[in-house]
């Protein structure tokens, strides 16, 4: 229900406007000093994160090369008809692949030349004998296949992978800290009988936060990283993934699904402080629905999938704040 007088917000605040400011900045500095110490404190766990943060990547590389795998045992064939094939079944090939984890290469060797000198043994008509080729499988685990090792390029960029995971948990550590300061400064500039809702949305907020990280790291990692090397796949590229431009994927994309999961609070804030009412987001609700799709494509890297994994939640946390401001009863009226 939108304000019924015509009382000016900051009216019953002693704050002048510049007071304002002065409490933006104290607020600003204080969040600044939480972050800090979040920070201080990925420096002393930045190892074990940048450990954790490769796993989505090297299960992903390694499902990619397991199914290369099972390609290769599909469709190999001898170079020559009647040369010798692949020296073990198909069944054998898929359980060391499926159940023991292991990775292979094919190659191929002479077996009728190893151990001759080259003057020992030459073909008659001097040409490369192709049909003598036998093939040879070459096993290794997955863990130590150099395609699912994550390279960097230079000797200063491993430093730089490990402030930014740093930095990664200060931002997730000191956030509840931070959205704190945020809804402190927010209740500097409501009417008194407005600022209990600080006090309910503090612990929503931050819940919302950590929701939205979880999902895009436990959840949406897999599903994009799967699509990615699937179009690898598909324009027959191999991978060869670096870990800072991945650890910038998921600097970017758990943070803007833990911002974009606050849209049902920040509704539900609106309309109880009386700038927006319930009818105007059931009204607007295909405008909005417009506007999350293209926060979504902004927030997420270039890929659809990412974007959809947070556009649709968001459609849903939109009418979820809609059905709050229609149901949720206001204090004075449970009272």
């Amino acid at each position: 229900m939108a304000r019924t007088h015509d009382d000016d917000l900051f009216q019953s605040s002693t704050m002048t406007f510049g007071e304002h400011l002065e409490e933006l900045r104290a607020c600003l500095i204080r969040a600044s000093i939480g972050l800090l110490f979040g920070v201080v404190i990925g420096f002393f766990i930045g190892r074990d994160v940048v450990h954790l943060i490769e796993q989505p990547l090297r299960r992903a590389l390694g499902d990619y090369y397991i199914n290369q795998s099972e390609k290769v045992v599909e469709e190999w064939e001898p170079r020559t008809p009647g040369a010798a094939g692949i020296p073990y079944t198909k069944e054998e090939m898929t359980d060391a692949i499926t159940r023991l984890g292991l990775s292979f290469e094919v190659r191929e060797i002479h077996t009728s030349r190893l151990g001759l000198s080259p003057d020992e043994v030459h073909s008659e008509d001097g040409r490369f004998p192709l049909g003598e080729l036998v093939p040879v499988v070459l096993w290794q685990p997955l863990a130590r296949d150099a395609r699912v090792n994550i390279t960097t390029l230079s000797a200063q960029e491993a430093f730089g992978i490990y402030v930014k995971a740093a930095l990664v948990v200060g931002i997730v550590l000191s956030s509840p800290w931070i959205f704190y300061q945020l809804w402190n400064f927010v209740a500097a500039g409501l009417y008194p009988h407005e600022k209990r809702y600080v006090h309910v949305f503090l612990p929503a907020s931050t819940g919302l936060f950590f929701a939205g990280v979880a999902l895009a790291f436990f959840f949406v990692f897999d599903f994009v990283l799967a699509y990615l090397l699937a179009f690898n796949e598909w324009l027959g590229l191999d991978p060869d993934p670096r870990i800072t431009e991945w650890l910038s994927f998921v600097l970017l994309l758990p943070i803007g699904f833990g911002l974009g999961f606050q849209l049902p609070l920040v509704m539900l804030f609106l309309e109880r402080i009386g700038i927006l009412e319930a009818s105007a987001y059931a009204a607007q609700w295909r405008t909005a629905v417009v506007a999350i799709f293209i926060v979504a494509a902004i927030l997420t890297p270039a890929d659809p999938y990412s974007m959809l994994f947070l556009a649709v939640p968001l459609c849903v946390l939109y009418f979820g704040g809609l059905g709050l401001c229609l149901w949720l009863p206001r204090p004075s009226e449970a009272a």
